[in-house]
């Protein structure tokens, strides 16, 4: 029996997004009505897995991330619950120090005059570049260079982010995410934005991360993204799990067209899955 509390423990949690104008209000016929991005959602995902949420654009994958981190919070309601690392109320600089974060939203913060090193710095501050109220003492100064050096990236630590390619900014994201030793490591869609080479090299890093022991969540459309340490695959679609279950008997051609609504063919090449019309 695992004594370790999960990573993440949902049951029945609903999540709405979007925010409708006031009865009466002149706008309110314009607002857009608050739509359930996740609804009635129950999902365990232990600490330590390797899992991946996969679904078209729009499914919940975000939303799901989110409440993860607190960005987002769920329907209050007697009969549902939501729990993080075995705790349900949280300090949210204390839990994101817990968890190291890759998106696409941090990767368009990024590109600014902030140099790789302060980028990897401001993974201790929430922020997205080293502000003047904050005050990195050695010790973080050294780590943030670890984590540079760990990714392979030192040579980026005095090179402003916007002056970064696609990939080496992504690569100076995943030293931020590292920088502070997280439990878990979160993918939002990795691969957005990066050409082939960037991409390949992309799942080499992941798989390295995830054979180090530390967990990892990855959130995707891209079937090809999966890497083979990813064992369990969670199929989201309209904001409702469609399938959850081992990787070999959730990337299958029948379950994929389900899933993305067109007819599609699942083929295999080694450890890796591909999608074709």
């Amino acid at each position: 029996m695992n004594s370790t509390p999960p990573l993440l423990n949902l049951v029945n949690v609903t999540v709405f997004r979007g925010v409708a104008s006031e009865p009466g209000t002149s706008d309110a016929d314009l607002a857009p009505e608050p739509r359930a991005a996740l609804d009635s959602i129950t999902l365990r995902i232990e600490a330590g897995e390797h899992v991946c949420i996969l679904g078209p654009n729009g499914c919940g994958k975000s939303t799901l991330i989110k409440t993860l981190t607190r960005e987002c919070y769920p329907v209050a309601r007697a009969d549902s619950a939501i729990s993080i690392l075995g705790r349900e109320r949280w300090n949210i600089f204390e839990l994101r120090s817990l968890l190291g974060i890759v998106s696409p939203d941090l990767l368009g913060s990024c590109t600014t005059d902030a140099t790789g090193r302060d980028v990897v710095l401001s993974g201790f501050f929430s922020s997205t570049r080293i502000f003047p109220h904050h005050h990195p003492h050695p010790q973080q100064l050294a780590l943030a260079n670890l984590a540079l050096e760990r990714m392979g990236i030192a040579h980026l630590a005095d090179r402003a982010a916007a002056r970064m390619s696609s990939g080496e900014a992504k690569r100076t994201l995943i030293a931020r995410a590292l920088v502070h030793n997280p439990q878990a490591l979160l993918f939002d869609e990795p691969s957005n934005a990066l050409d082939i080479a960037a991409q390949m090299q992309l799942r080499q890093t992941m798989r390295t991360l995830a054979q180090s022991g530390i967990a990892l969540l990855l959130v995707t459309h891209h079937v090809s993204e999966i890497i083979p340490e990813i064992e369990r695959v969670i199929l989201l679609r309209g904001g409702r799990i469609l399938g959850d279950g081992p990787k070999a008997s959730m990337l299958t051609s029948e379950k994929m067209s389900a899933l993305f609504g067109v007819p599609l063919r699942v083929s295999r090449e080694g450890d890796y899955f591909n999608i074709a019309e």
